[in-house]
Parts: structure tokens; sequence; C-alpha cells
């Protein structure tokens, strides 16, 4: 593949994670973590960018992706961990969080006060055209999108200029962080559900590569290099965002009214940098863009997650599916933006790092063969670890590690190494057996 087909790639790539609504968690963290914010950032690409590049080229290595890889691990479990991810990456956290962050961006910030009535009618409108256009085999969507991706990133490029010139000499916002910035971010990284899109997408993704003319044994090296194209660009974007959200210091009465408004830090301090960089003008246009691309990702999202349920039990029709997980997402994005995103944390915090044990798990084994037993214990353990985490039983207080959300990350690393060395004993012995 030529030098050109490899930028196209990259930027495919870049497309299909740097969705708008993940232009909200940068900000926040900048505000949050002041002139930290770059540590914190470093965290947040780690597991925002880094971990589902590093999926989607994982996936390049293995035939059939992730889904026959998880199979083998054990069907149940593959089952269930897709399963749960598609419902997180859809109805129940994804698609309307979409929604939320569009009203709070395009509409929100030109009322006065809180107008639940206007919440209703803004997703009414928006999940009623989500469902027409999910149920209509169309390319419109496709197309629009493709034009919305290089709108929002001349949007965000000329808000992110602007801003250097004009916020390059405010102070950090002063805060107190107790926590390592670091790990602050690299959870924080957990919201964009990038991670979990890599492993439920990577046979689209690695197709739509192919397309562009890979062939199979180029396929590695090539999604490698386009990766690296996407995971900088993404990097610059997310780091200038981080440091916006560091330039603008809110005081305490405007953390009270944010806070009793209801609204999400970051998508105010979008609306902030917009307004202060091109006015109203500039704050409407982000917000138009913002919306639209918003909703082809809800549409998208509608369409492969009833097309994964439809693969699965065929006695419920497509057309089903999809009415009812809009209906789900109607419901779920009129309690708020702030509403979604907290609770989709304790979701993720036992998603997240399964889906990081396995892609790991799958990058060792490239190189380093591993039994399928030290894949399936470390798995096993992750998986019981963070629920009970997520949970708050008693025991798991005290694991090393807990204070930053970490606390499976020493299970992940035991169980490899436990199934390693049991798998091997087990090996030598049916040798040793056999002569």
């Amino acid at each position: 593949m030529n030098n050109k087909n490899t930028f196209i790639v990259g930027f495919m790539l870049f497309a299909i994670f740097f969705g708008a609504g993940n232009l909200i968690f940068p900000p926040r963290l900048g505000l949050e973590t002041g002139a930290q914010f770059w540590l914190s950032s470093l965290g947040f690409i780690a597991t925002g960018v880094g971990l589902p590049l590093l999926g989607i080229i994982v996936s390049a290595f293995y035939q059939g992706g992730y889904s026959k890889a998880l199979k083998q691990i054990h069907p149940w479990f593959s089952l269930i961990f897709l399963s749960a991810i598609y419902l997180s990456i859809g109805p129940f956290l994804a698609i309307p969080r979409t929604a939320a962050t569009s009203y709070e961006i395009a509409i929100q910030p030109f009322l006065k006060g809180e107008q639940p009535i206007s919440l209703l009618i803004f997703t009414a409108l928006y999940f009623i055209l989500s469902l027409w256009l999910a149920l209509s085999p169309s390319k419109m969507v496709e197309r629009v999108g493709s034009i919305l991706t290089p709108a929002l990133l001349i949007a965000i490029a000329a808000l992110v200029i602007k801003s250097f010139l004009m916020f390059a000499d405010n102070d950090y916002a002063t805060v107190n962080v107790p926590e390592p910035v670091f790990f602050k971010g690299f959870v924080s990284g957990y919201l964009t559900m990038d991670a979990l899109a890599s492993i439920a997408y990577s046979v689209i993704v690695i197709s739509a590569i192919q397309s562009k003319g890979v062939e199979k044994q180029q396929l590695p090296r090539q999604t490698l290099f386009a990766g690296l194209i996407a995971a900088g660009a993404l990097t610059l974007i997310y780091f200038a965002l981080a440091w916006i959200g560091s330039k603008i210091s809110l005081s305490n009465e405007t953390l009270a009214l944010i806070k009793e408004k209801n609204l999400d830090i970051g998508t105010y301090l979008l609306n902030t940098a917009a307004q202060q960089t091109f006015g109203e003008l500039g704050r409407i246009i982000l917000g138009i863009i913002v919306t639209l691309a918003c909703l082809t990702t809800a549409i998208g999202l509608i369409v492969s997650v009833s097309e994964y349920f439809y693969e699965i039990y065929h006695k419920i029709s497509y057309k089903v599916y999809a009415l009812t997980f809009t209906v789900i997402s109607f419901i779920l994005s009129n309690q708020g933006l702030n509403a979604v995103l907290s609770k989709s944390v304790p979701v993720l915090l036992v998603l997240y790092p399964i889906a990081i044990t396995v892609i790991l798990l799958m990058f060792i084994n490239i190189f380093f063969k591993l039994p399928l037993l030290a894949q399936r214990i470390p798995i096993f353990l992750v998986s019981i670890v963070s629920l009970c985490s997520v949970l708050e039983l008693e025991f798991t207080k005290s694991l090393p590690l807990k204070a930053h959300s970490m606390e499976w990350v020493i299970f992940a690393i035991f169980g490899t190494i436990v199934g390693y060395l049991y798998a091997s004993v087990q090996n030598k012995r049916y040798n040793f057996l056999q002569k």
C-alpha cells in the first residue's frame, strides 16, 4: 500500500475513534488537574488512544478477530462479554450520551435555567430521526459522516488555535488533586469507550482497511503505520483540549451553578471556550457540527448493535431490536448527560479491566505463545475482582492499587504466570508419560 493509502486508512481510524462525545472529557480533565494536565493527559491517552488502536492492530494478526479468539477462551464468556460491550457502546451508555452531549452543547447554553421539556423534545426528534435513518438502507449517513468528521476537525483546530492565542497568558486552574494524576487520566480514558469499540468492531475495521487495497500479509504492518498516524492526531487534539480546560478558571459560584443545573463541566468548558474565542456564532456553529456528528454516530451504533443481537437471536426482527434500543436510549438520555456519565463509570470499571487484559494477552500471544490456561485464568480473576470492586465488597478495599482503580493488574499478572506454569508442568508430564 502506498503512502497516500496509508494516510487514508490512518484518517479512517482517526474518524472511527474521534467521536464528538469524546470532546467533553479532556477539557474537564484539564480543569481538574491544572498545571499537571500534561501528566493526566498521558494517562487519558494511554486508555483513550493507545489501547483502542492497539486493539485494532492486534486483531489484524488473528483470523476472525476477537470473536473467534474469545470463543476459544470459552463460548459463554465470548457471548456474555461481547453482549455487555455492545449494550454499553449502544443503548445503555454511548447512544444516550450522544443525544445528551448534543443537547448540552447545542441547546442548553441558549436557555435560561433547567428546562426538562426542551430536553424531552430535542431527544424525541433526535431519536425519531436516528431510528428512521437506521431502518433506511441508505449510504446517506455514511456520506454525511465523511463530511462531518473533517468539518468537526476544522472547527476544533480553529478553536484550539484561537484559544492558544487568547489563553496563553492565563494562569492554570488552581486545583488540589490528592491522587496521582496519571491514574486519574488513565481511568478517565475509560469514558471514551473506544477500547471496547475496538474489540466489537475490529473485524469491520480490518475489512475496511483491506478494501483500501491492503494485502493480507501486509495487513498488520500497514494497520500499525495507519494506527500511528491516527494516534498522533488524536494525541494532539486531546492534549490541546486538556490545555484549554486547564486555562479556563471557573469560580466557586460558577461551579456551584453548574452543579445546581446538573450540567457537565466538559460541555460547559467547550461552550465557554467557543463563546470567548468566536462569540455566539462560533458557539452555534460548534453546536450544529457536534450535534450532526453525534447523530451519525448514534445511527451507526443503533445499526451495529441491532445487527449483532439479530445475528445471535433471529426470532426477533432487526426492526424490533432497533426500535427497542432506540427507546431505551431515549429514556436514558432524558436523565441528562451527568446522570448518563455517572452511571457509566461502574460499568466501565468492570468492562475495561477485562478488555485491557484481553487485548494485552492477545498482544503477548503474537510474540510468545500462551497456553489457553494462561489466558483463561487471568481473565477469570480480573472479571471477578473488577466486579467485586465495583460492588465494594469488603476484601477489595485493602487490595494494592485499589485507590487508583488498578487493583486488577496484580491478578492479571498472577493469573497469567500461574496459568503458564501449570500448563507447562502438565505438558511436561504428558510428554513424560508418552515416552
